[in-house]
């Protein structure tokens, strides 16, 4: 058994990391756990916590616009660049460089198209690789060395888990299984653990699953959420994750409920506050502060609100600014990353 405090380099991700023992006072694992070093900080590389978003829009009104925001101020999206194909219901996951978008629908097809920006700059994004199948209506989640995806339509439902390492380039590997066949889940994560909200089976779920980022195998229930959801948007820094939004039990229309969890723990969701506008098909993202909800619909109606959270405050949102470039096809279905979320540190 290592000794709290000890430090070793991780030679699969190439970082230092200290052992912190206990649950006392962190709410670890029991038996301890490795916990990345972080030596720098989003704040050196880009004047702030950047969030970005990618695509967007409903099925045959797809976007492929990229714009982001930074998270510690308030504001209206800055033009980024464009992903290579208009597509919605895509999924995304980061590291504190890099910004990756995958799959997704451009009606009538699904893609496995993985693509990368540097989070940094601006520019249009880089071939990464592809996906183990063509899907979208999924989600996805990272640390700063894997990013993983979640389940999914293709255009059958599905349980899949696939992943892929930040820093390299390549097709995605398989990881395991999520524990339905499910789509419209909504996923993020501490530096270790990734936690899988909702979904749809077809009937829509109050289920949460986790899995450890660093091993490969299915997912293990977590808890459940209050009440049923799918199409939620979430959002974390390394302690607590928000689910927001989504929908709820009547069809196509939006909830305004945020709920969270603490990642550590197992048990169920709890009261969080409420959005500014109830919707789902939202994508969040987070700084270690702060987590930022851009878009959504409520039926046929798509909005362009965006609003934050004080992640460690209880309470509702407040308005952030709204999302535009001319039109409002990226209001909904887009996917959000940042360089400063809970799972890196």
């Amino acid at each position: 058994m290592s000794t709290p405090g000890a430090i070793r380099f991780n030679t699969d991700s190439m970082k230092l990391e200290y052992y912190r023992g206990g649950p006392v006072g962190f709410g670890t694992l029991a038996a301890g756990e490795w916990v990345q070093i972080t030596t720098d900080s989003p704040d050196i590389q880009t004047g702030g916590t950047r969030g970005v978003f990618g695509g967007g829009g409903s099925p045959s009104s797809e976007t492929e616009i990229i714009d982001y925001v930074n998270i510690s101020t308030t504001g209206n999206p800055i033009d980024f660049g464009d992903l290579s194909t208009a597509v919605g219901f895509l999924a995304s996951a980061s590291s504190r460089t890099r910004g990756v978008f995958a799959g997704g629908y451009n009606a009538p097809t699904f893609i496995n198209t993985i693509e990368f920006v540097t989070i940094s700059s601006t520019g249009n994004p880089v071939n990464f690789g592809d996906l183990t199948l063509k899907r979208g209506k999924y989600s996805g989640s990272s640390n700063s060395t894997r990013g993983l995806f979640f389940g999914g339509h293709s255009p059958a439902f599905n349980n899949l888990i696939d992943f892929i390492t930040i820093a390299s380039t390549g097709d995605a590997v398989d990881f395991g299984e999520i524990t339905n066949n499910k789509l419209y889940t909504s996923a993020t994560s501490s530096s270790t653990r990734s936690v899988i909200f909702g979904g749809m089976t077809p009937t829509r779920l109050n289920k949460i699953d986790f899995v450890t980022i660093s091993t490969q195998g299915n997912a293990a229930d977590f808890g459940d959420i209050d009440g049923t959801n799918q199409a939620s948007g979430a959002c974390s820094n390394s302690t607590r994750a928000l689910m927001v939004g989504g929908t709820g039990p009547v069809p196509n229309t939006g909830t305004n409920a945020i709920q969270y969890i603490t990642i550590s723990t197992l048990g169920n969701a709890v009261d969080f506050g409420d959005l500014t506008v109830a919707r789902n098909a939202i994508a969040s993202v987070s700084s270690s502060t702060r987590g930022v909800h851009a878009g959504g619909r409520d039926g046929s109606t798509n909005y362009n609100t965006i609003d934050y959270n004080q992640l460690m405050s209880l309470g509702n949102s407040i308005d952030f600014g709204d999302r535009g470039r001319g039109n409002t096809r990226a209001s909904s279905a887009s996917a959000g990353c940042s360089n400063g979320h809970g799972g890196l540190g």
